[in-house]
């Protein structure tokens, strides 16, 4: 079945203490869409500035990637400039610059209307909103956010999570979003504003499912270097839903596994700048991995 990814699509420029690369392809919805093209037909709806470089368009129809609802406006692309610290779990903005996609509202195509299985990238919630209003009967909708809409926009996301099958937060939100330190604790408290399914991202450490059948603890592939670990998490989100879009059978089962497979194109994610590694990425490497981590966690 096919996958709608909403998010961002954007020109990231990202330093660490060991390289620096400027204007790459980035955003939520670039690497979301490139982790779902590896599962599952994908649609990717976002807005890019006359600027946008041709080869990143060539890039996203390589993966089979629809673009019919990706906007192309005049002015400049979302531009966002980052620097990781020795600890890439710390990293500070040094740039944000939205061009284009300050006046973005998603449309979606009619062909898109219908798509069963759709991510809500890392967006304003009213965006969000805006995009489920124009959907109809989808199957399963995975809602993405941050913490930045958690301090400027709470009423309309807690309006939307009412709205979404599964929500995926970091643990710092979780916590933010519940006032509960426990991210187990703060699980059952974000059911209780809506969602059936509840994923915390960990970073390195994994992530934690919260569903009907109970909780799934997904490890993290263990990497001995990191290049750089920007889109990791829309990554994991895009693969999942990919993962879970190409399958049958029993829901949760399903999105365990989604999770695992999410988990390990993350992992390619962070061995390169932007989606330098993911775009090289093949199936049979996604699987190798898989396996791979599959043997680690067995006992």
């Amino acid at each position: 079945m096919r996958v709608l990814i909403v998010g961002s699509t954007a020109l990231d420029s990202i330093k660490t203490p060991y390289a620096e690369n400027p204007r790459l392809l980035g955003g939520s919805a670039s690497h979301a869409a490139l982790a779902a093209s590896f599962f599952a037909p994908t649609q990717l709806v976002g807005i890019v500035g006359e600027d946008f470089p041709r080869r990143y368009l060539q890039l996203f129809r390589r993966h089979r990637i629809d673009l019919d609802g990706l906007q192309i406006a005049p002015g400049k692309t979302f531009h966002w400039a980052g620097q990781y610290e020795v600890n890439m779990n710390n990293r500070r903005t040094l740039k944000t610059e939205l061009g284009v996609f300050e006046r973005f509202l998603p449309v979606l195509p009619p062909a898109y209307q219908r798509t069963p299985f759709v991510l809500l990238g890392n967006i304003a919630p009213a965006l969000q909103h805006h995009v489920l209003d124009q959907l109809q009967h989808p199957k399963f909708v995975l809602a993405d956010t941050m913490d930045l809409w958690l301090n400027a926009a709470l009423d309309d996301l807690l309006r939307l999570i009412k709205r979404v099958d599964a929500l995926v937060v970091n643990d710092s939100e979780a916590r933010q979003l519940t006032g509960l330190d426990n991210v187990v604790a703060a699980t059952r408290q974000l059911h209780r504003l809506g969602p059936r399914f509840v994923i915390v991202k960990k970073g390195e450490h994994g992530a934690l499912l919260s569903a009907p059948g109970g909780l799934f603890l997904c490890p993290a592939y263990p990497l001995a270097r990191v290049v750089d670990p920007t889109g990791a998490g829309d990554s994991f989100a895009g693969g999942l839903l990919g993962w879970l879009a190409s399958r049958r059978g029993n829901l949760e089962t399903n999105l365990r596994q989604g999770m695992i497979y999410g988990s390990v194109v993350a992992s390619f994610c962070c061995e390169g700048f932007g989606v330098v590694r993911t775009a090289r990425l093949t199936r049979a490497a996604i699987d190798q991995r898989v396996a791979a981590l599959r043997r680690l966690a067995k006992f």
